[in-house]
């Protein structure tokens, strides 16, 4: 069985989750047998699946896997159905804030009901005592039944957290005190499992994590194939995957750069996420990175015995690949577009000064960014661009779009993809565009865009942080119709380079490497 481990499967995605969802729908093609190990509580996680049209037999969550809730169908559960303990109940609804105020016939409090607001399932029930003093929130899954609870203190604090099974039996609970160096908060202390016939308790989530990683190890052993566990963010899983008291082949699989400056692979300090699994790398069976650089930066760096595998996370599916090929003619002329987070390491500020520049001479330049706003320090990633596009009245040329699903539609229109990040691991969105015939326009930084995208074929690679060559770059292409198209045709070409052959092939490798582990081992595999 082949484990993917990640922490769960958000409505706004990261490049992680995309880059694996490709791998998992890859693999589903090809009738790998594979199960999605998620490790985070989520009540929503449900809903996010079928989105995903990923079907719940496929997914592993740790919570669920306890709380033996990995296959529950569907149920609608509206406030009217919960029992409040007592009647006649005064009901009011605010719909503005999507939810039920529950009070008795003397008007006081009971309950506030938090629903969906499609439907009125219910989310969250608060409950509140004599006193009006709320002591628990309970939480639904998605799917319709209480799921997780906690509870509150008189001064309002959680004072810890209680997992139900379906039946609404306790199987996971949280404990949280005061601490020496926190006393005013109440902190985690201790976790506790309980299964049918036995309790075990755990100092941390993490200790907890690395028991479930073991326990699915077991329930999948088989002694002629080995459980391969994918490892896609290494704080989830890294000590618990190092330390699994029954063999399997155990992949590193690096999604950014490995240290925290990407332009200086070989000096600078380590990525903090990477940290202690490259100070391990010698204990993983296999390690991939996304790009032949990456590859041999690690190499150079660490000379690791583990074996190091070059696979593009970047998939371009058959779908679109037989898509008719739009000619730069028929699309907006100057329209550029990004599809990233608004954070800082996107460093899209630098993007939209380029693009301020190349407007000031070509008044057909403009610039429509796609993704939601980071928070990291208030927002301070999409403060920056705002104030760039007020400084030089870009307000016309300049737009944040938000998230969207709709890339198809927006990149057949468009006519360049634009890339000034400050450090990737590959960039799916980079590849995304060029397989819609994009042409790129991009810094040279580590590791993807530079690989992605190559000079003066399907676009132009401009020195680091450089956004006035930048500029010069698009006001070339859009100079020269022929050049544009040359980088066109460049573009869809070049995204064959990650058909869903070609990147099987490059898995089928690993699986292969991971069966001749399997086999060298002593008989009974040491288990």
């Amino acid at each position: 069985m082949l484990f993917h481990i990640n922490a769960t499967m958000p409505a706004h995605k990261s490049g992680i989750e995309h880059a694996e969802l490709k791998r998992i729908k890859l693999f589903a093609q090809k009738q790998v047998p594979q199960r999605l190990v998620l490790r985070e509580w989520d009540p929503k996680l449900h809903l996010q699946l079928q989105k995903e049209a990923l079907p719940d037999a496929l997914v592993l969550n740790m919570f669920d896997f306890y709380q033996r809730a990995t296959m529950v169908p569907w149920c609608k559960v509206t406030a009217r159905d919960l029992d409040f303990g007592e009647t006649p109940l005064i009901w009011q609804i605010e719909p503005e804030q999507q939810r039920w105020l529950i009070s008795n016939q003397a008007d006081e409090l009971i309950a506030r009901v938090h629903y969906y607001p499609d439907d009125q399932q219910v989310r969250l029930v608060e409950w509140f005592d004599t006193q009006q003093n709320l002591y628990k929130a309970e939480y639904y899954d998605w799917r319709g039944f209480p799921s997780m609870i906690q509870w509150y203190t008189a001064n309002n604090q959680v004072s810890g957290e209680t997992w139900l099974d379906v039946k609404g039996h306790p199987v996971i609970e949280n404990y949280r005190k005061y601490t020496m160096g926190n006393p005013g908060n109440l902190e985690p202390t201790h976790w506790q499992l309980q299964t049918e016939n036995q309790q075990f308790q755990f100092d941390t989530l993490d200790e907890l994590t690395a028991h479930f990683l073991n326990q699915i190890n077991h329930e999948f052993w088989s002694a002629k194939t080995p459980n391969i566990f994918i490892l896609d963010r290494a704080h989830l899983g890294d000590a618990a995957l190092l330390n699994l008291d029954w063999p399997a082949y155990t992949v590193l699989h690096l999604h950014n750069a490995q240290t925290s400056n990407a332009q200086e692979p070989l000096t600078a300090p380590l990525n903090q996420h990477y940290e202690y699994a490259l100070h391990n790398l010698d204990r993983y069976n296999a390690v991939v990175s996304a790009t032949p650089q990456q590859t041999r930066d690690l190499q150079t760096r660490f000379h690791p015995k583990s074996k190091l595998w070059t696979i593009p996370v970047g998939i371009v599916n058959q779908r679109l690949s037989e898509q008719p090929r739009i000619p730069v003619a028929q699309r907006q002329y100057g329209k550029i577009v990004a599809f990233a987070r608004i954070a800082p390491e996107k460093q899209l500020v630098d993007l939209v000064r380029a693009v301020g520049l190349a407007h000031q001479q070509n008044a057909a330049v403009s610039l429509d960014l796609y993704g939601y706003a980071d928070p990291t320090d208030q927002y301070r990633a999409r403060r920056e661009i705002e104030a760039v596009i007020q400084d030089q009245h870009l307000e016309q040329v300049v737009q944040l779009k938000g998230y969207t699903d709709q890339i198809d539609a927006i990149e057949h229109q468009a006519m360049l993809y634009g890339l000034t990040s400050r450090m990737e691991g590959f960039n799916l969105a980079l590849l995304e565009g060029i397989s819609h015939g994009l042409i790129g326009v991009t810094y040279d930084v580590n590791y993807g865009p530079n690989e992605i995208i190559q000079d003066d074929w399907n676009g132009r690679v401009v020195a680091y942080q450089d956004y006035e060559a930048l500029a010069q770059a698009i006001l070339d292409i859009l100079a020269d119709p022929q050049l544009a198209q040359r980088y066109s045709t460049g573009a869809y070409e070049s995204a064959q380079r990650y058909s869903e052959e070609q990147i099987y092939q490059d898995w089928e490798a690993l699986f292969q490497d991971a069966a001749a582990f399997w086999a060298e081992l002593p008989e009974g595999k040491d288990k």
